[in-house]
């Protein structure tokens, strides 16, 4: 949460609150002394180090009496954790927009954007993967710049209802016109010196709704760029489906002659900076040459650690780093590659919070690859799937936040296939729906993979997906007059999905033969299995960074906060009832059918544990509306999930 200019962080001198500003302040990567001076009751005094540095003694000191089991941090190792921590907050959504899209980040530049953009920008980009960075010259005002610089833009767009064929194209295009023609002209009655128009074809496969706007080839050959869109997007392209064209749409911009790019000179001597200053990094201070932008030159190269001061900005040149300035006055930084962190295996409350944010990425962006690539409407718009990673032995370590009653229960699923496949290698995906091995109703699909380091399985990766149909007595799940699990269609306790590598494309639609939309099953499976293999890549990623030990130590010390986390809210409400040791709080409910449902709750208030006992409970129906074992820990587990705010 943004501290805003007023308060705003403590240095600004306004009574306000803890920031990453104050903790950048203290570990000294902003200079006062080359900060403007506009602080204070009079606007006159520089940032305040001593507050900040203040501040952040009192909040060390208070997490240090919360840990007197753990060494002590000092002000700078807190200081570095929040930095850290706000790091990984902004490395997430960057990955996820990008593998949304269909982008490698790696293969990108990133630039910075702000007066604080660049003191993170290195940290970021090694987070990702990304060897470039540019900051440029205005980084600091580059939003006062663009409203400066900003177009005038006409936007028409009108609805379309046909399919894209050859013989439907110079309709379309005759339309593209006559909607140019009307931008152009309102943007020349306004002066515009320069008018450029974009056209597009709002475009989608049929039997979907995701549309996409695509922009008018030179070739005009709207179908071929329809499907190398679709195909970078989506990862995939189905066969025998016309595009339809929803609308027709014109962008005009009108542009004004903008400030000439100005060039600077070029260097004939090395860079000379203004000042040594101390800078925290990693664990200790390393003396920093500080340098100011003005006094740099094309071609001049910095190595870090440096700090370089703009007009606007603080650039903050990590160590392994290197920087080069261009000819445009931009600064240019190249990023190392990075080396595997070590560090002790004992919980860490940083570490501990950033290994979260890792794990939990890992899981989203599962999702969205899955999202991405498949084909059905369940799962591509009504987004009826899960995603999460387990540990070696299937306990959960963490889920996207998808569909509740599917989170808690895959971890059964991934321990059945664990009973039942001792001996799995690399390559290998498993399949279940059952709900004897942890399934739910049968149209919800388990896919799982196995992650192996060194030939042994250290984690697992699994999604499930509600399929459309997999051939029950009629379309979709939950036949009205179903009897018997088979009324519901196939029902798989494990197979082999995928051996060695290999897509067991044929077995499967052999086992899958009765449902009625087989191609769109084998379309979703394989991007069940796409997803997993997201997962897998990206924890191999992390491993590599902080290596096995460390992972598998942070992936406990989640695992026992969770535990913790869970146990204090037990005791908390065992004391908010006025629980004593032996009692029971007890609810009921009844079915259509008046079919009973009773749960009795006994907390144990010292422990932090509790018994959920069924008894009473009506027996098994002779319908569809009983609950096999895993989905009944799943509704319990998400109870339990409610109760604890973090």
């Amino acid at each position: 949460e943004s501290a805003g200019a007023h308060p705003g962080p403590v240095c600004y001198r306004k009574g306000g609150h803890l920031t990453i500003t104050d903790a950048n302040l203290v570990l000294g990567r902003l200079q006062p002394d080359w900060f403007p001076r506009i602080f204070g009751p009079d606007e006159d005094q520089p940032l305040d180090r001593d507050g900040a540095r203040a501040a952040l003694e009192d909040l060390a000191a208070e997490i240090n009496r919360a840990r007197p089991d753990q060494p002590a941090m000092s002000v700078e190792e807190v200081a570095l954790g929040f930095i850290r921590v706000a790091n990984e907050t902004m490395i997430r959504p960057i990955r996820e927009v990008s593998v949304e899209r269909g982008f490698d980040i790696k293969d990108h530049i990133l630039a910075t954007f702000g007066g604080a953009g660049a003191q993170h920008a290195c940290a970021i980009a090694r987070g990702l993967g990304i060897s470039t960075i540019l900051v440029h010259r205005f980084s600091g005002i580059l939003s006062a710049c663009g409203m400066g610089m900003a177009e005038t833009v006409t936007d028409r767009e009108e609805p379309a209802r046909e399919i894209l064929l050859s013989d439907s194209l110079p309709g379309l295009l005759a339309r593209l016109d006559r909607l140019q023609q009307q931008c152009e002209k309102r943007l020349r009655q306004q002066e515009k010196t320069r008018v450029i128009s974009e056209r597009f074809l709002r475009l989608r496969l049929a039997g979907t709704d995701t549309s996409l706007m695509i922009a008018e080839p030179d070739d005009r050959d709207f179908t071929r760029a329809f499907c190398d869109r679709y195909r970078r997007e989506f990862g995939f392209l189905p066969r025998d489906r016309d595009i339809l064209v929803d609308g027709i749409r014109v962008r005009t911009r009108g542009q004004l002659p903008g400030p000439p790019r100005t060039r600077i000179d070029r260097a004939s001597t090395p860079p000379r900076s203004r000042t040594t200053v101390d800078c925290w990094f990693d664990d200790r201070y390393h003396r920093t040459p500080l340098y100011l932008c003005e006094d740099l030159l094309a071609d001049h190269r910095l190595r870090g650690p440096a700090l370089v001061i703009q007009d606007t900005a603080t650039i903050v040149i990590e160590p392994g780093c290197s920087a080069r300035i261009t000819e445009a006055g931009d600064v240019e930084i190249t990023v190392d590659s990075g080396r595997a962190e070590t560090g002790s295996r004992a919980a860490d409350p940083v570490r501990l919070a950033i290994f979260g944010h890792l794990f939990m990425s890992i899981a989203e962006q599962m999702g969205r690859m899955l999202r991405k690539t498949a084909i059905s409407t369940n799962i591509k718009e009504r987004l009826d799937f899960s995603c999460a990673l387990f540990d070696g032995r299937g306990r959960l370590v963490a889920n996207a936040p998808h569909v509740p009653v599917h989170l808690g229960a895959m971890d059964e699923a991934v321990r059945a296939q664990i009973a039942r496949h001792p001996d799995l290698e690399p390559g290998d995906v498993l399949l279940a729906n059952h709900p004897l091995t942890g399934g739910s109703h049968l149209p919800d699909i388990t896919v799982m993979t196995p992650v192996f380091r060194d030939r042994t399985i250290v984690f697992w990766v699994a999604s499930r997906g509600h399929h459309a149909d997999i051939g029950g007595a009629t379309p979709g799940s939950m036949p009205p007059f179903s009897r018997e699990l088979s009324d519901e269609g196939t029902a798989i306790e494990s197979f082999v999905l995928v051996r060695r590598g290999r897509f067991r494309e044929e077995e499967i639609r052999v086992l899958l033969a009765g449902s009625r939309r087989l191609d769109d099953n084998i379309a979703d499976l394989r991007a069940q299995v796409a997803a997993n293999q997201k997962g897998i890549d990206l924890i191999s990623e992390m491993i590599d960074r902080y290596s096995l030990d460390t992972v598998q130590a942070y992936m406990g010390h989640i695992q026992t906060a969770a535990e913790t986390a869970v146990r204090t809210e037990l005791k908390k409400l065992a004391h908010r009832l006025g629980l004593r040791a032996g009692d029971r709080v007890e609810a009921g409910d009844r079915l259509d059918d008046g079919s009973p449902i009773r749960l009795a709750l006994t907390i144990d208030r010292d422990r932090g544990e509790a018994v959920f006992d069924f008894t009473g409970t009506g027996e098994e129906l002779w319908s569809n509306l009983n609950t096999p074992p895993a989905v009944t820990r799943s509704a319990l587990l998400y109870c339990l999930r409610l109760l604890v705010a973090d």
